[in-house]
C-alpha cells in the first residue's frame, strides 16, 4: 500500500479561552479584517498564505497552551516585526535573538515565536 498520508501541514490549533477576544487579537496583529465566522460557537479560522491557525476555545485549559514555540510567523525584517508588535502592545518576553527570532505571548499565554 502507498502511504496516504500527504508531507502537508493542514492547520495549526491554538487553546485560546475566549473565542472572540482571541479572534480579534489575532486578526489584529495579523492585519486581517475580521470576521464573525466563529464555527459551532468555539472554532475561529485564520486564514494564511499556507498553513492556516484555527482558534479553539473547546481545546482550552492553561495545562495546554504553548508554554514553546509550535511554530513561527515568517518576517524579512526582524527589527520591524519586533517594533511594530512593540508598538501594538503585545506582550513581547524576548528580545531579537541571533538577529533571527523573538518570542511573544497572546493573551492566553500561549507563546509564540516571530522567525527572519
Amino acid at each position: 500500500m502507498e502511504n496516504p498520508i500527504l508531507k502537508q501541514i493542514g492547520t495549526i490549533f491554538i487553546p485560546v479561552s475566549d473565542i472572540e477576544k482571541a479572534r480579534d487579537w489575532y486578526c489584529d496583529i495579523l492585519g486581517l479584517k475580521v470576521k464573525d465566522e466563529i464555527q459551532f460557537g468555539h472554532l475561529y479560522v485564520i486564514p494564511l498564505d499556507g498553513t492556516n491557525i484555527v482558534l479553539d476555545s473547546k481545546i482550552y485549559s492553561e495545562e495546554k497552551i504553548f508554554r514553546a514555540p509550535a511554530f513561527h510567523f515568517n518576517t524579512n525584517n526582524i527589527e520591524e516585526a519586533f517594533e511594530y508588535m512593540e508598538n501594538k502592545g503585545v506582550n513581547l518576553i524576548t528580545e531579537i535573538e541571533h538577529n533571527h527570532y523573538f518570542n511573544f505571548k497572546d493573551p492566553d499565554g500561549n507563546i509564540l515565536m516571530v522567525c527572519k
